[in-house]
Parts: structure tokens; sequence; C-alpha cells
């Protein structure tokens, strides 16, 4: 039993091995990545640049500068 078992899983695993051929991404899963990533970009750049957020590091930075040793 465990010898039917034993080759079973190894077909099994090597008829993955030998079938998958694809070594990475197609074109089109390259445009949604970069669509994407420019979406966060953009999305983080909001952010970053709001009121709120802009205040709260400016003064992050201040203190920083302001430190003493």
């Amino acid at each position: 039993m465990y010898k039917a078992v034993t080759a079973r899983l190894c077909a099994l695993v090597c008829g993955m091995r030998q079938g998958r051929r694809d070594s990475g991404m197609v074109t089109s899963e390259y445009a949604m990545g970069i669509v994407a990533a420019v979406a966060f970009a953009v999305v983080l750049y909001k952010v970053v640049t709001s009121g709120a957020v802009s205040a709260e590091l400016q003064g992050i930075v201040k203190r920083a500068l302001d430190a003493k040793m």
C-alpha cells in the first residue's frame, strides 16, 4: 500500500511539473500590475498631501529637527 501511494503521489507531482510551463507574467498581467501600482500611488499621494496628514508630517519633521541629543 505504501508503494502504491508513493507512486501515485510521485505521478501527480511529476505531472504537475511537466504540465506547467508558465514561467512568468503575460503582457496583460503586467498591464494590470502597473495600473494597480499607479492607482495605489495616486491614493497614497492624495492621503499624504491632504491637510491633516501634511500638518502632522510637518510636525513630526519639526520635532525631529528640534530634538536635542
